[in-house]
């Protein structure tokens, strides 16, 4: 939503690994990095093949309660609200939009010193033309349907939406309202 997730997931390690380890131990190549007067502002990783890091964030759920997530103070509450939400709703979280005209995905984050000015746009062009370069057809992502500033952003960018939005397992807003996950995807033409 734009800002620090420590009001949601106190764990940053944890939280970082959810989104990211993946690509940086799997795919590096695939993992680009914004830099601005010298520090890192944003990233934006990705997958051609959303096949290849099927069950990765199921990975790092599991592995974050085997080192006793469920009492962790920070983390704890997130991990037993997504379960509850999960059976609530009587349906599994959903890793990728499950398209085959859009095999890639990625995930794209910019600190607010990098927002504004070009740093997102910039590594999404250089995603899309590796991605054009290994004749990828198309790309989808998963954004929240709240965080109005990055849809508008992804449809700036060339995505659509692509469908409802659906409920996220444990994931609330401040006033603690359910948040949705939006899908959205773009064709590459070559």
């Amino acid at each position: 939503m734009g800002e620090p997730v420590d009001w949601l997931w106190r764990d940053r390690d944890s939280f970082a690994d959810l989104f990211t380890r993946y690509y940086t131990d799997r795919e590096p190549e695939s993992l680009l990095v914004a830099e601005r007067d010298g520090s890192v502002v944003g990233y934006l990783s990705g997958c051609a093949d959303s096949a290849r890091s099927h069950g990765a964030s199921a990975t790092e759920i599991r592995r974050l309660v085997v080192r006793g997530g469920l009492l962790r103070p920070g983390v704890a509450g997130f991990l037993w609200r997504s379960a509850f939400d999960i059976i609530r709703d009587g349906s599994t979280v959903q890793e990728d939009l499950g398209d085959g005209r859009f095999p890639a995905h990625l995930h794209i984050n910019l600190l607010p010193q990098g927002r504004g000015i070009g740093l997102g746009r910039g590594l999404m062009n250089r995603w899309f033309e590796g991605l054009r370069s290994a004749k990828v057809p198309g790309v989808h992502l998963g954004t929240f349907a709240e965080n109005r500033n990055a849809i508008r952003f992804f449809e700036s960018c060339g995505f659509t939406r692509q469908g409802q939005a659906i409920k996220a397992p444990g994931f609330r807003t401040r006033e603690g309202r359910r948040m949705h996950v939006q899908w959205m995807a773009r064709l590459l033409a070559s």
